[in-house]
């Protein structure tokens, strides 16, 4: 009699949705768990971290510390889909601002190559990047 042992394997879909789940969750080691050391993350210009990063500590410092630092984040949704361009996923959200109060309704999309267990390149897209720079404008002239 032979035992046949299943190795649960994760699918890049998967990789994709732990890392939503962390950053639901503000769970910062969690997060840099799921996105390769070298990750690349390319955010649209216009936002104040805008532009390509690379590196775990070039994420956490220029782009969640730079986003968190203006405003609260809450993911309200967060939708995966694997096809052949990788993993598209989709969040949406509200970011209060730190000063102001004012609410910012979030909606993005985001390819993801993802290599074994960790993302490797987020590419990021938003439908109205120049409202959400305005929104970090007003954020960060707001009284501190």
């Amino acid at each position: 009699m032979s035992i046949q042992i299943e190795t649960a394997t994760q699918t890049p879909a998967d990789v994709v949705r732990g890392l939503y789940d962390a950053l639901s969750k503000g769970d910062v080691p969690g997060l840099l768990a799921k996105l390769d050391p070298e990750v690349i993350v390319d955010e649209p210009n216009q936002l104040p971290y805008g532009g390509v990063h690379q590196g775990h500590e070039v994420f956490v410092q220029s782009i969640l510390g730079v986003m968190m630092g203006y405003a609260d984040v809450a993911i309200t949704d967060a939708e995966v889909y694997e096809g052949p361009a990788g993993v598209i996923g989709t969040l949406t959200g509200t970011l209060t601002a730190h000063t102001t109060g004012e609410q910012y309704p979030l909606t993005m999309v985001e390819i993801h190559q993802v290599e074994g267990d960790t993302v490797r390149k987020i590419d990021v897209y938003l439908k109205n990047p120049d409202d959400l720079a305005a929104f970090y404008a007003r954020a960060e002239a707001g009284p501190h």
